[in-house]
């Protein structure tokens, strides 16, 4: 979460959603119970992760480090990487691709 904070440039919701930046007195309880990290050793569910090479509201980091951890903990997961592509699926190629992988992974998964 902290290394978020200083990545999104949504800091609307950071800061009403978490109550401000992460060095604010008061705000480390917060942001050290929703941090991911603290959770990782709880997954077990498979996971498919998007992620657009111009997404700017969550970076490319935080896909990555999250696709890592399920290889790492030998959970089922894929990462699709749009390079083109910003939070949301714009272009038709690419939304040709997110649809030919989502309904795969849920045909072969679940």
């Amino acid at each position: 979460m902290t290394s978020w904070y200083g990545t999104t440039e949504e800091l609307f919701f950071a800061n009403y959603d978490l109550g401000g930046p992460y060095w604010e007195p008061g705000n480390h309880k917060t942001y050290t119970e929703f941090n991911p990290i603290k959770h990782i050793d709880k997954w077990d569910t498979p996971i498919l992760i998007f992620q657009g090479g111009k997404d700017f509201r969550v970076p490319i980091g935080q896909g990555l480090e999250a696709f890592q951890a399920a290889q790492l903990k030998n959970i089922k997961s894929r990462l699709v990487y749009l390079p083109d592509e910003n939070h949301w699926v714009l272009s038709g190629h690419n939304a040709q691709v997110w649809q030919r992988e989502f309904f795969s992974w849920l045909k072969e998964t679940l």
